[in-house]
């Protein structure tokens, strides 16, 4: 019996073994003459530092590849699979990568700036450091991905569900999170001037001391969230559900259309209110 087990495990490191590098040579040596290599099998390919500027990846294999500090700006990655390779620290600005495979991915320090990610599986990739200002994930599932000190200003989240994911401190703003899911996560000290955040679900969501000047907080729902020392000044709040936060210490002072959010058993205590009065009802 023991024996079974290990030639099975033997078996299987083999197996493992074969995937990484199972690249196919013509094609890695197609990706560096042309620049291009459609639908192309680079499983487990070292190409860490490579300068791939605008190649044409379309649909191919990378899974496990080895892209580290590699320039790929502007490059085509459409429906690629990215399953595990690792990017840290790349140049990715500008690259398409709509509809790709990027779970468990490694993008720490990775520059997306302007990257279009929309519809991309992007649950579990680590984009801790990551640069992804102005960058387009529309309808992304960020579930479990890391963001620590990431760079999110003027990012497009419309849609996108990021339950489960740290944004403490997260630099959100400009960002469109219209409709988007942040049910239950941190966003203790998050930059969200100017943010959008129409339609968005925000219930129990952590966001003391969070700034939110000017943000649009338009149908969004906040029921049962602590907004404590949060900043609100000059926010629409339009049909707003506040039910049941914690308004200690905020300021909204400016807000508009405060009078059309819902506050039941919102707790008003030194609350900075829209005509400057302060609140303390619930102290």
């Amino acid at each position: 019996m023991k024996n079974t087990i290990l030639s099975v495990g033997c078996l299987l490191l083999m197996g493992l073994s074969w995937e990484v590098s199972a690249y196919d040579e013509d094609d890695l040596k197609r990706l560096l003459e042309t620049n291009g290599c459609k639908k192309c099998d680079l499983n487990g390919a070292d190409l860490a530092k490579a300068k791939l500027a605008g190649a044409n990846l379309r649909e191919a294999n990378l899974a496990l590849t080895d892209l580290a500090e590699a320039n790929l700006t502007g490059a085509d990655l459409t429906k690629a699979n990215l399953r595990g390779t690792n990017l840290k620290k790349a140049d990715l600005r500008r690259l398409n990568l709509t509809e790709a495979n990027l779970y468990w991915t490694n993008l720490k320090g990775a520059n997306l700036l302007q990257a279009n990610m929309a519809k991309a599986y992007v649950e579990g990739a680590q984009l801790t450091k990551a640069n992804l200002s102005g960058a387009n994930l529309t309808g992304v599932s960020l579930w479990k991905t890391k963001l620590e000190e990431a760079n999110l200003e003027g990012i497009n989240l419309k849609g996108a569900n990021l339950t489960g994911v740290n944004l403490s401190g997260a630099n959100l703003s400009g960002a469109n999170l219209t409709e988007a899911n942040l049910e239950g996560l941190s966003l203790e000290r998050a930059n969200l001037t100017k943010a959008n955040l129409e339609g968005a679900i925000l219930n129990n969501v952590n966001m003391t001391k969070a700034n939110l000047k000017r943000a649009n907080l338009n149908g969004a729902n906040l029921e049962g969230s602590n907004l404590e020392g949060a900043n609100l000044n000059y926010s629409n709040l339009q049909g707003t559900n506040l039910t049941n936060t914690n308004l200690t210490d905020a300021v909204l002072a400016s807000s508009r259309n405060f009078n059309t959010a819902n506050t039941t058993g919102a707790n008003f205590c030194r609350t900075i209110m829209p005509n400057a009065s302060k609140n303390k009802a619930r102290c």
